[in-house]
């Protein structure tokens, strides 16, 4: 069974940084791609960030463009997500999801999802 485990999260202030790590397991995707999500309390979930195995460029959102970078390990099949100059606004649970093919914005498409990872920016 597949299974996506998320972790990195925590308490930071604002300007700090996190890295968040995103595990999967028991999937034979040879072409696939791994996103971050993120909900924060009483907002609609919004991706952060993509990156798929045909593509080496990140996909980011406006609100992280340059302070977020989103990486794999092709042998681990894990990702990661390097958050820079965190803001209060970036307070939310990530989730780590995944897909096959390439990166699309629909969240319906993304097959496997993780637990989620409580990000909090505050001071």
């Amino acid at each position: 069974q597949v299974q996506l485990v998320e972790s990195g999260g925590g308490l930071v202030q604002p300007g700090g940084s996190l890295r968040l790590s995103c595990v999967p397991s028991g999937f034979t995707l040879d072409t696939y791609a791994i996103a971050w999500f993120r909900q924060a309390p009483g907002k609609v979930r919004e991706r952060v960030s993509c990156i798929s195995t045909r593509v080496g460029a990140g996909i980011y959102a406006d609100s992280v463009k340059g302070r977020f970078t989103i990486s794999r390990d092709s042998a681990k099949r894990m990702a990661y997500l390097q958050m820079n100059s965190l803001k209060p606004e970036d307070t939310a649970v990530y989730y780590c999801a995944i897909k096959a093919g390439v990166c699309q914005l629909s969240q319906s498409l993304y097959n496997y999802w993780g637990q989620g990872t409580q990000v909090t920016v505050s001071s």
